[in-house]
């Protein structure tokens, strides 16, 4: 697996280079201002930027503006247990939904991975039905990770095959369904509100959804907050998933997660490898983002 310095050094590396000079202990204004629109390039939200950098600049000096930094970043964070995939009713689903080209079924694949090495049976069901290699993407996903798939044909209710993956998910002893979405649009209403009945179908077949998480990608940075507030509603969503983590340079925006959207970061995609799909930890997450406490 990746490692979260190695996932972050695009973000990282910006920041430094745009405050190399505040970093090196400086505080002079205009090193200031750098650091205040690196701040702002990597995404951190507005009102924490102004926050940091009232406070950078009065205890800076004394206690170097990177230890300033860290001790904020991580108070933006809230203290959260892990996910622990045994604690649901079996079979549980889990509902994965987010814009076109977010990583939504790559996702769902390195989640049925995690499953598995919990001891658990997982099953992936597709219900993309609405590009013909929406299912055979996933198909090729299950070969890899080694379970099974529920799918249904171009042009097929995506409802009805998310109740067929539930029932058959009582009939094979599996304990977590893991539903791919077809991609969509947040300002295409129709394809929104389908969500909602795949959800309703999957209640209907006894399976929940338990959870419903957003797959947001990273590289799109704060953009991707404003495509997944239209999903909140619909989909009841409760937790994210970052994907790309690795090619952004506005990792930042993980922030603006807890703060404006007020949901959990589950899971970050730190890599391109079936394995690089980690659980979200604050403390790595700030360490990577702007350096270690030392």
């Amino acid at each position: 697996m990746r490692s979260w310095l190695q996932a972050l050094a695009k973000t990282r590396d910006r920041l430094r280079q745009h405050a190399a000079r505040l970093f090196g202990g400086a505080a002079d204004p205009a090193a200031l201002e750098e650091c205040e629109q690196a701040l702002i390039q990597a995404d951190i939200p507005a009102g924490l930027v102004a926050e940091w950098m009232e406070r950078i600049r009065i205890e800076g000096p004394r206690r170097g503006p990177m230890a300033v930094a860290r001790e904020l970043a991580r108070q933006a964070l809230p203290d959260r247990a892990p996910f622990d995939w045994r604690e649901a009713e079996r079979p549980a689903a889990l509902l994965i939904v987010g814009v076109n080209g977010s990583g939504k079924t790559t996702t769902a694949a390195k989640l049925a991975r995690l499953v598995q090495q919990q001891g658990l049976k997982p099953l992936l069901a597709a219900t993309d039905t609405f590009r013909a290699a929406g299912a055979d993407q996933l198909r090729i996903w299950a070969q890899r990770v080694g379970c099974d798939v529920v799918a249904g044909v171009q042009g097929a209710d995506a409802a009805a095959v998310a109740y067929d993956a539930v029932q058959a998910a009582k009939a094979r002893g599996v304990d977590w369904v893991i539903v791919d979405t077809a991609g969509r649009m947040h300002t295409r209403q129709p394809l929104m509100e389908e969500l909602a009945k795949v959800g309703r179908a999957i209640a209907k077949a006894g399976g929940g959804p338990r959870e419903t998480w957003i797959v947001l990608d990273g590289m799109l940075g704060r953009n991707a907050i404003s495509q997944a507030r239209s999903f909140l509603d619909l989909a009841r969503v409760t937790g994210v998933v970052v994907s790309k983590l690795d090619g952004s340079s506005k990792a930042g925006f993980i922030l603006a997660i807890e703060r404006d959207l007020r949901l959990p970061v589950r899971f970050v995609g730190l890599g391109e490898g079936m394995d690089d799909l980690a659980p979200f930890d604050p403390d790595q997450y700030v360490d990577a983002l702007v350096g270690g406490s030392s």
